[in-house]
């Protein structure tokens, strides 16, 4: 799938050149193109892809200091100037524009809903964000910032692919150490994801493609998307490794997803990846109809990628997701941050009880 991305903030921005690390070293060719914006200049000058600084007039390159209001406002003024950035990538086979945010940060949780609410005016290929939840020790402001804007991003653009900094994180590492980390399996999957549906990225043919029409059917019903994934060592002989794909997507949809205790869904896509000759048809039918059986999913897909290795990966993508209890939780923290900020009105949790939640523009 060819996609062209646009990191906004400073997480967006590092997860941004992390996955066109990826997809160049790997050789898949599936990012046409990759941008970082920011209103922060420093944020920018470590920064290997392009960079675009928007705020000059209002913030001078220092960023907006964690207020989304201020962020969106900036995206807004300038939305123009970043998609006339874009437009050269675009005239290629691009086939989906991806936003990528942390939705702490004021410029990322505030310019992302504004940016994806003028891409989709303008563009008629989906409009893709990748929104990163901050963990549960990071401030206040942060889980407010974030609490605002969920349900904006997931109106705003076609669909939201929600990561949780907690799920994918190890114990007993130091907050960079941990970043780094959540940074590669972001790259990791994701990366995995675009190239399973990009046929020109592998020299075998999987016996089922996976194209990009699949990944597009599956984030089709638009709000919450997450991604699950797993992998095991694998016997050479195909038929040995029947139990061993379907144990693999399991651990993909139970306890490996972007969103931890996301299991129902409108839709899904199952890709196990692996040596052609190591994956069983008998064992990806059998994980593909158990994930519709998990999901209450009746639109599940499945196909498989080839790849050098020894181990065979399940890559499970849900779309249309329910609110988990790990959502309805950040939700709960968000709404508490957002009551404790002194700026706070007199009913700050109106914002996070209703369904027809303001938006930031």
């Amino acid at each position: 799938m060819k996609v062209v991305l646009i990191g906004v903030g400073q997480a967006g921005g590092k997860v941004t050149q992390r996955l066109a690390e990826y997809d160049y070293d790997m050789g898949f060719g599936a990012v046409q193109g990759a941008i970082a914006v920011n209103t922060a200049k420093t944020d920018l000058q470590d920064l290997d892809i392009d960079t675009m600084l928007i705020g000059r007039d209002r913030v001078k390159g220092h960023g907006v200091g964690g207020d989304n209001e201020l962020g969106a406002e900036i995206m807004q003024d300038e939305a123009t100037e970043v998609m006339d950035g874009l437009d050269e990538r675009l005239a290629t086979d691009a086939e989906a524009v991806v936003i990528v945010a942390g939705l702490g940060g004021g410029t990322g949780s505030g310019g992302a809903p504004a940016l994806a609410r003028e891409l989709n005016r303008i563009y008629d290929v989906p409009i893709y964000v990748l929104g990163i939840l901050p963990g549960r020790d990071e401030g206040s402001i942060y889980q407010a910032n974030a609490g605002r804007s969920l349900k904006t991003i997931a109106r705003e653009a076609d669909s939201l692919l929600l990561i949780d900094n907690d799920a994918w994180r190890s114990a007993g590492e130091s907050m960079e150490e941990g970043y780094r980390e959540i940074n590669d399996n972001i790259a990791q999957r994701v990366g995995l994801l675009f190239a399973s549906g990009e046929i020109e990225a592998i020299d075998e043919i999987a016996e089922s493609v996976v194209d990009s029409s699949e990944i597009i059917n599956t984030l089709r019903p638009g709000g919450m998307a997450v991604l699950g994934y797993a992998s095991a060592a694998a016997s050479e002989d195909a038929g040995e490794n029947v139990n061993t794909i379907t144990s693999t997507t399991r651990n993909a949809l139970l306890t490996g997803t972007s969103v931890p205790n996301v299991v129902k869904s409108e839709t899904g896509l199952l890709v196990i990846a692996g040596e052609p000759e190591r994956i069983s048809r008998k064992g990806v039918e059998r994980a593909r109809s158990w994930v519709e059986e998990e999901t209450g999913s009746m639109q599940v897909r499945g196909g498989d990628f080839p790849l050098e290795t020894d181990r065979i990966a399940a890559l499970v993508l849900l779309g249309g997701v329910e609110r988990s209890s790990r959502i309805n939780e950040f939700m709960e923290r968000a709404r508490e941050a957002h009551e404790n900020r002194p700026e706070a009105g007199d009913d700050p949790s109106e914002a996070f009880e209703n369904e027809e939640l303001d938006d930031l523009f």
